[in-house]
Order: C-alpha cells, then sequence, then structure tokens
C-alpha cells in the first residue's frame, strides 16, 4: 500500500466508536432512505481547498444550502502522491490561497479529517478520482466520513493510464471490504460507484454497466448501501429512462447474485461535458440538470456552478449553483411527472443493451464478475468513450441523434444485438438527413463542443 506517515494514527476499533457515536443527522445512507421514502431528490455541491481551516470555512459557507456535503480530493491525493501534496499545502499558505484542487485528506490525517466532520451539521462524502484509495478510506472513514465515492473501474479507466484494471479492482475490494467491517460492526457506509466516467457522450448502457459492476463487487465484500450513479446526457427522455432503467437493473442483477439485504438510492451529475463560458447560459445548464434528476426521480443531483468552464468555482458561485438547483427542485417537487411511452420505449432499449454486455462479461469471467470485467475490458466489450486508460479499447463511438439523445455510432466490440444497432443506425441517419451531410466522425466532434456552444446537438452552423 502507498503509506503516508499519517496513516499510522488509525485504529480501526476506535474509528468505529467515533461513527457510533455520530448523531443520525451526519448519516449518508440516513439520509439518502428519508429522500427515497418522501420521494425527494437531494442535491450536493463539489467542494475542496488544500487547508484545513479554508476547507472547514467553505463547507460550513455551503451546509445551509445543501442537503449533503462533499470534500472533493485534489489531485496529488488521488495519485498518492502524498510529498507533492505536502508541498502544495505549504504553498498554499505561503499564497493565502489554495493552489491544489481539492482537499488533501490523507495529509492532514485523522486529526484534521475529525476536526472536519465535528465542524460540519451535514452528512459528508468522500469524493476523488483514486485508482488506489485505500489509505484514504481507512484515514476518511475512521475520522467519521460516512460516504465513499468511486469503485476499481470507475476510478481507473476515466483517470489513470497505466494503471493495471487488475490492480485497481483488487485496491477497491480492500476499500468495499474495509465498508463492509463497519457494516458488520453496525456502522452502514454508503458507497458510490462514479457514474458519469468520461462525462462525453457516455451512453447509459455503457455507465449503467460499471455501476452493475462495481455495485456487486461491493456487495461480496459486505458493503450494503449503494448510490448507482449516472452523469447526465441532455435528452430528456434519454436521462429519465436512465435512471429509471438503472435503479431496476440494480435490483435485478443484485438480488440474481443473492442479495437481499441492501439499500439502494440513485444518483444523477449534471452535465459533465463542456460549460458555456457565458454564466446566465451556465444556469440555464444547471437548471436543465437539476429538472431532468428531479423528473427521474434520482434520489441525490450533484450540481454544477456557474463558473464551470473557468475553473475551480469561488464559494459564492458553488452556492449559486445550488441555489439555482434547488429552487428547480422544488417547483418540479410540487407536480406530478408523467411517464409517456417514449420513455418506456427508452428504458427497455436501455436494459436490452445492458443484459448483453453484461451476460458476456459473467461469460468471460464463468460467474467471477471481478475476472469477467478485467477480460470484457481486454476484448473491448466493456468500453468507455474518450478514456484515457491503456486497458480501454476506445473503439465504440458515440453521437447524438436528431432530438440529442446519445446513440452508438460504432459500436466496436460491445455485443450489442442486431436489431440494437440497426435502430441506433436508423436515428443516426436520421439526424444526417434533416442536416443534409453524411453521418461521420466530424459529427461526433461537433456534439462534444455544442452545449459549450449553446446548443445541445451539434448542428453545423
Amino acid at each position: 500500500m502507498n503509506t503516508w506517515p499519517t496513516g499510522s494514527e488509525v485504529n480501526f476499533s476506535e474509528g468505529l466508536r467515533f461513527q457510533h457515536a455520530l448523531p443520525e443527522h451526519k448519516r449518508f445512507s440516513a439520509a439518502l432512505a428519508a429522500a427515497d421514502r418522501a420521494g425527494k431528490t437531494l442535491f450536493q455541491p463539489r467542494a475542496g481547498v488544500a487547508l484545513l481551516e479554508e476547507h472547514i470555512a467553505l463547507l460550513q459557507y455551503l451546509q445551509d444550502s445543501c442537503d449533503l456535503l462533499p470534500t472533493t480530493i485534489d489531485a496529488y491525493t488521488r495519485l498518492n502522491r502524498y510529498d507533492e501534496a505536502a508541498v502544495g499545502i505549504a504553498r498554499s499558505k505561503e499564497a493565502g490561497t489554495s493552489l491544489l484542487n481539492g482537499f488533501p485528506a490523507v495529509n492532514h490525517g485523522l486529526a484534521g479529517c475529525r476536526r472536519l466532520i465535528e465542524s460540519l451539521d451535514k452528512p459528508v462524502q468522500v469524493r476523488h478520482g483514486t485508482p488506489d484509495a485505500r489509505l484514504l478510506a481507512e484515514i476518511t472513514l475512521a475520522a467519521g466520513f460516512t460516504a465513499y465515492e468511486g469503485g476499481g473501474i470507475s476510478y481507473n479507466v476515466p483517470y489513470a493510464k497505466r494503471v493495471p484494471l487488475e490492480r485497481s479492482i483488487r485496491h477497491w475490494q480492500y476499500c468495499d471490504r474495509l465498508v463492509g467491517l463497519y457494516e458488520e460492526e453496525g456502522i452502514r457506509i454508503n458507497r458510490e460507484p462514479f457514474g458519469p466516467l468520461s462525462g462525453t457522450l457516455v451512453p447509459p448502457f455503457v455507465s449503467h454497466c460499471v455501476a452493475l459492476v462495481e455495485g456487486l463487487l461491493a456487495l461480496e465484500q459486505g458493503a450494503k448501501c449503494l448510490t448507482l450513479g449516472y452523469g447526465q446526457a441532455g435528452n430528456l427522455v434519454q436521462d429519465v429512462a436512465a435512471i429509471r432503467s438503472l435503479r431496476e437493473l440494480g435490483h435485478e442483477y443484485f438480488q440474481a447474485a443473492g442479495h437481499d439485504d441492501y439499500q439502494l438510492s440513485t444518483v444523477f451529475h449534471q452535465w459533465m461535458g463542456g460549460f458555456p463560458e457565458n454564466e446566465s447560459m451556465a444556469y440555464s445548464v444547471i437548471c436543465w440538470g437539476a429538472a431532468t434528476a428531479a423528473m427521474a426521480g434520482a434520489t441525490k443531483v450533484i450540481v454544477k456552478t456557474p463558473h464551470e468552464a473557468a475553473g475551480v468555482p469561488t464559494k459564492e458561485a458553488n452556492r449559486q449553483g445550488l441555489n439555482a438547483t434547488s429552487q428547480i427542485l422544488n417547483m418540479v417537487r410540487e407536480q406530478n411527472v408523467p411517464v409517456g411511452p417514449e420513455v418506456e420505449r427508452e428504458v427497455e432499449l436501455i436494459k436490452r443493451e445492458v443484459r448483453a454486455v453484461m451476460a458476456k462479461v459473467m461469460e468471460l469471467g464463468r460467474g467471477d464478475v471481478a475476472v469477467g470485467a478485467v477480460r470484457a475490458f481486454e476484448a473491448g466489450v466493456m468500453d468507455i468513450p474518450f478514456a484515457p486508460a491503456a486497458c480501454n479499447a476506445g473503439k465504440l463511438m458515440p453521437i447524438r441523434d436528431n432530438e440529442g439523445a446519445v446513440r452508438i455510432f460504432d459500436a466496436g466490440h460491445a455485443p450489442l444485438p442486431d436489431d440494437v444497432m440497426a435502430y441506433h443506425r436508423e436515428k443516426v441517419a436520421e439526424r444526417a438527413r434533416a442536416e443534409q451531410r453524411e453521418s461521420s466522425f466530424h459529427m461526433v466532434v461537433d456534439d462534444i463542443y455544442a452545449i459549450s456552444k449553446g446548443k445541445l446537438v451539434g448542428r453545423p452552423a
């Protein structure tokens, strides 16, 4: 394991005592369960800075404007480069402002992280992007964090280039077993696979398969509280269908694997691609994501800020994104959202795609989902668009159809049924006819930049 001196501060039994002493209103799992019972969508920002006092102040500033709190971890910590994180802390002190893009929890150690938890009144989750998150998990869970994001696929393939997939899955089995040990002692830690993956035109079935694999791996190690995630694509029908199918597929696959004692919820990530630089336009993207999350019935939504195109937001911009989201959630909550046949058709399409891929994953692994996932990536059966990892085939190519839904331009080696691929080809051809141009990779490039330029579909100028 990558080590740092603060790791020696962790004592599992003492961490258990601290977790048991936490009040109910600081428990992530309790908040999620209550939200699902009430049919309410909770909302949570991203936030993290280098210095402990400033990070406490930031989250205290935000906590009255949201339901759940994050601690976003810096990039050095994500790569286990704690020496460089220490330099970043020192330079941040000298500069009087954060020079890291998140909170270096390992460097601040058990005492610093626990002080953070004690200073706040809302549940706090660790959000990061770490292929090897074992030490980070030990420190933060013992310190009182009650939710932990990520997984061996979702925090490797979209984030790293040369980390072997079997290694990151193994390291995350360690994290999940740690969560399982807490569960066995009466402490429920929420586990959340990272849904958006590369955040760039990811078809729902792709992220769903990753979420299901990571969910199954977590359940095998004793985790009981899972939040499966999905990143907004932009088409209302497809996004609503994605969240609804994700919950249904979660129950289908978890129960088929013999699990019946678990808590399942969903998270919808507001648009993860390029944002408009114009703040008014950025608010529109934020509010569309908030409305979609509520209409889809997601348990929670991860909120963006109007400074998304510029980099790390100010605390004021972070709160503004939360306030805009809150307004939309409250307005949609008062309404009954109709479910039309278009949504039902899209739900069934996503389910067929997921079942085709997952059947091959289980066949390749001979029933072992971890082995199956590694072999599926080797074969291109699982393939994440625009992800940098060497283990990722990079053959599957998405594209928007004429209504802005994400379709398949090239399936690569994903084992999608012939009639499903025929449907995708026809939807892409329909757009090509409307735009009077050939369907090509140029369309894909146009789609990647479309929302940042004020559109959903990358139409020709």
